[in-house]
């Protein structure tokens, strides 16, 4: 997708993209880094992208409906082969429970991919299941996340990914941790 804010799966009018509001797109549309979201779930890319804001986070941030569309979205595919709409990420945030292609998949495609062995992937998962955790780490994933139910656990979530994997540690200090952060932004609210 070009757009922050804008997704590659299907709207109901058929359209390949789903239109977010403009001050949004004007916010993000050239700042930040690239991010994507491998979820099927709607609601959980509401609540993301939702949490992303409120969290302020000036990344770019994509999503993608399932594994194949991520794979495709990764390996530069059409309709993704437009590098200046679709950059490849620096970041991918990915859900097991995808259609068509797992998560468990993907990460065992990426894992064959020597060219794509520097991008990080977190796993948010609904299950903390430990054989789901074992065999994602094992294939690669940096990071397994039982997906929060709270936006603000999922605020102090995604800063907390963002300090450790999208900052460069030079410029930045030493990173809250997930429970300092939660309660920091507790006592904004």
């Amino acid at each position: 997708m070009a757009i922050c804010g804008q997704s590659t799966k299907p709207s109901s009018s058929g359209s390949s993209l789903r239109s977010v509001p403009s001050e949004e797109r004007a916010a993000h549309e050239h700042s930040g880094r690239c991010i994507l979201v491998a979820e099927d779930d709607a609601d959980d890319v509401f609540l993301l992208r939702r949490a992303w804001r409120k969290a302020s986070l000036l990344h770019r941030l994509m999503d993608v409906a399932d594994g194949i569309m991520a794979v495709g979205f990764l390996s530069g595919r059409p309709p993704f082969d437009d590098r200046a709409r679709y950059p490849f990420p620096e970041l991918l945030l990915l859900d097991l429970n995808l259609p068509k292609m797992n998560g468990f998949d993907v990460l065992a495609w990426l894992k064959e991919r020597p060219d794509m062995n520097a991008l990080p992937v977190v796993v948010l998962s609904s299950s903390s299941m430990e054989a789901g955790r074992e065999l994602a780490m094992r294939l690669g994933a940096r990071e397994f996340v039982t997906k929060p139910g709270d936006v603000n656990e999922l605020i102090a979530l995604l800063r907390s990914l963002h300090e450790r994997w999208l900052v460069d540690d030079r410029a930045v200090p030493q990173s809250l941790s997930v429970a300092q952060e939660q309660a920091r932004v507790e006592s904004m609210v």
